[in-house]
């Protein structure tokens, strides 16, 4: 399966790339830039995409990633701060502007640009473009409207490198490596503000990484499978459902993969809309055949939370007598080998951020 690794800088934009990739049909993972060398081999990325940051690349503590990316063999697109780090690591120089620019401006593309990460994008007019015109500098000639939001400048280009497209503040708003399929953008093309910046995407993922665009959410979940069967074996499982999206995708997922394999254990903690703790017992039991375990652990929380009005605390509470009440659960099915997660991708992606 093709696959595009997003190294994550910190920026909030960063889940928005992994959207907009999947959205044409490329199956994506964001890691943190922190992420080694050789989980980024073991990984077999097709393309590289490195994301947008608050930081600044010229503070000695500002996140950086391993220079060996650009020893893979595959092509890397910088966004923004990516665009930054890619200068600084090729060989460049960043230095902080003298102001920092956040909002639309007019990039114009350079003549010898249009083949690769540019091919097939046009001059703007009217619509957007005329709505946020009083909002973006005038100058010379047409181009296209791109959302900015830096306050570092590449200065010189790192060896090799041509630059491709410029607005009235910042010469160098995109530049390419493009013996090495090393591409970079100042501006973010996967938000709304930039018009044409889907298009954009879309070259560099077919145009230059030569991907197929053939992947799927039901390609996801027969992949999904197909490693849940393979990390488990014959083993058996255990898993907190509770009958919310998360760890209802989940079970039904590792379901399908191993079967009765899988035993989830659910927990009534007394604070859940009334009738919902026998709904989602026997949706599961009766409609979907999932061996699950119910344990009504109403007195434990509310004993816990008796006279406790500050919500943190509460929250502590319900946590704490949730692991307790779920271990004395676990300790009872035998022949546990693994634990399953059911957990958004959003909040994993969080939790490992550099």
């Amino acid at each position: 399966m093709e696959k595009v690794l997003i190294l994550d800088f910190g920026s909030q934009y960063t889940m928005l790339i992994a959207r907009r990739v999947r959205e044409l049909k490329v199956y994506c993972e964001i890691q943190p830039c922190t992420i080694s060398l050789a989980e980024i081999r073991a990984f077999g990325p097709a393309a590289i995409i490195l994301s947008g940051g608050p930081a600044s690349v010229t503070d000695p503590e500002s996140p950086t990633t391993d220079p060996g990316v650009f020893e893979l063999g595959v092509p890397v697109l910088g966004i923004c701060y990516g665009l930054q780090l890619m200068a600084k690591l090729l060989g460049g120089r960043v230095s902080k502007s003298s102001f920092r620019e956040y909002g639309p401006r007019w990039l114009r593309i350079a003549p010898e640009a249009g083949l690769d990460l540019f091919f097939g994008i046009e001059p703007e007019r009217g619509g957007q473009a005329d709505q946020l015109h009083k909002a973006v500098e005038t100058g010379e000639g047409d181009g296209i409207l791109v959302w900015m939001s830096h306050g570092d400048l590449v200065e010189e280009l790192p060896p090799g490198s041509v630059t491709t497209a410029s607005t009235s503040t910042t010469l160098n708003a995109a530049f390419e490596l493009a013996a090495k399929q090393f591409y970079a953008v100042q501006f973010h093309p996967e938000v709304a503000h930039t018009p044409q910046g889907r298009k954009i995407l879309a070259n560099f993922l077919f145009r230059i990484a030569r991907l197929s665009g053939d992947w799927n959410m039901f390609s996801f979940i027969r992949h999904a499978e197909v490693r849940i069967q393979e990390t488990v074996g014959k083993a058996n499982i255990i898993m907190g459902l509770s009958g919310g999206v998360d760890s209802s995708v989940a079970a039904l997922l590792t379901h399908r993969a191993v079967g009765d394999q899988l035993t989830c254990i659910f927990v009534d903690n007394g604070l859940l809309r009334l009738g919902e703790a026998e709904q989602v017992v026997r949706l599961f039991r009766e409609r979907y055949h999932i061996k699950l375990e119910a344990v009504d652990a109403t007195d434990d929380f509310l004993n816990a939370l008796e006279g406790v009005s500050d919500p943190e605390k509460k929250r502590k509470i319900i946590g704490k007598t949730f692991i307790e009440v779920f271990e004395r659960a676990a300790k009872k099915i035998p022949g546990v080998e693994f634990l399953g997660q059911g957990t958004l991708y959003p909040d994993v992606i969080e939790s490992v951020c550099f």
